[in-house]
């Protein structure tokens, strides 16, 4: 039988509105000061690795170009929830159009499973480095790399526009009260009058196979990578290997320890953890991430950290100059 008809016109014309980190409201001006801390962090970072890579020829090579697209969508997924966090945290604008709502999940969504397919993209450019350095060239031409970076924003894509449909198509006739910070899923979902278990489950069932296909994939590279490394004779080539593979390992385990917890915790744990540590680990799951992952580049690959210098030594003579 179906269900009762709703009007469609009062449901996209709603406001949502966001309770930031339900029980935390006597830190939201420390919260909002971190975060406004840590975005600006993410900006600058993730902005000067696109830059050095953009304008240096030498850097123009696969793991520099996945290096280029995993700051841009870094950039992406922090824009779309940071100032709105901030927002709420310092002056209480808590208000979110049902629309602005559901394309800040989507962005949220589609950049969470862009990024892991890049992590991927990346653990393979190592493998093929490291296990067929010969070959390189051969195998990671521009044509394959476009065709790997559009490859996973079209499965981003293609799994997150069902989501995001079957979510905005339920009625929302109660309250519009989001118990978190941003239009997480689950948030949004429990507000829904009809069954939000399909879009859930659905959610559930394509990160586990997105995010466990991607992380036994990287697995395997690094199985391979790690028995070519301790094959090599020369101690100075295994060092300079595992200080490579040491950048992706540690912005690997930012990334998808965090995410795990977030979403296992939110799916199992929800009468045992209490509801602002669910709110903080999914906060932190999509802003530490951001924050770090232009440091440890920047810092741990000496290519970049010599670019990046550079480039401050430049603009700074520049401007000394022009004052």
């Amino acid at each position: 039988m179906l269900g009762p008809p709703y009007n469609k016109t009062v449901e996209t014309s709603a406001t949502f509105f966001l309770v930031g980190i339900p029980g935390l409201q006597s830190s939201y001006l420390w919260l909002a000061i971190s975060l406004s801390t840590m975005y600006t962090v993410a900006l600058l970072g993730n902005t000067l690795i696109m830059t050095v890579i953009c304008i240096d020829a030498s850097l123009h090579e696969p793991m520099y170009c996945f290096l280029c697209v995993l700051a841009a969508v870094d950039i992406v997924m922090a824009s779309s929830v940071v100032p709105k966090m901030v927002s709420i945290f310092f002056s209480g604008d808590s208000s979110i159009s049902f629309n602005a709502c559901f394309t800040q999940m989507y962005f949220v969504h589609a950049a969470t499973a862009v990024e892991t397919g890049l992590l991927l993209a990346m653990a393979f450019d190592r493998y093929v480095a490291i296990c067929k350095p010969l070959h390189y060239k051969r195998i990671l031409t521009p044509k394959v790399m476009l065709g790997v970076n559009v490859t996973i924003v079209f499965r981003a894509v293609l799994t997150m526009t069902p989501l995001s449909w079957m979510l905005s198509h339920l009625p929302f006739c109660g309250s519009k009260v989001v118990l978190h910070s941003y239009c997480e899923h689950m948030a949004v979902a429990k507000l829904a009058c009809a069954d939000p278990m399909p879009s859930s489950l659905y959610s559930l069932i394509c990160s586990s196979i997105i995010v466990g296909c991607d992380m036994a994939f990287i697995a395997a590279s690094y199985v391979l990578i790690l028995r070519a490394v301790f094959n090599l004779s020369s101690k100075n080539a295994q060092q300079k290997a595992l200080s490579t593979c040491g950048s992706h390992v540690s912005v690997m385990t930012l990334y998808y320890l965090p995410g795990l917890v977030s979403v296992y915790v939110a799916w199992l744990g929800q009468d045992v953890v209490p509801l602002h540590i669910q709110v903080l680990l999914a906060d932190l799951y999509l802003i530490i991430p951001l924050t770090f992952n232009p440091i440890i580049y920047g810092i741990r690959t000496k290519q970049i950290r010599e670019r990046i210098w550079r480039l401050m030594m430049f603009l700074f003579y520049h401007s000394c100059q022009n004052s």
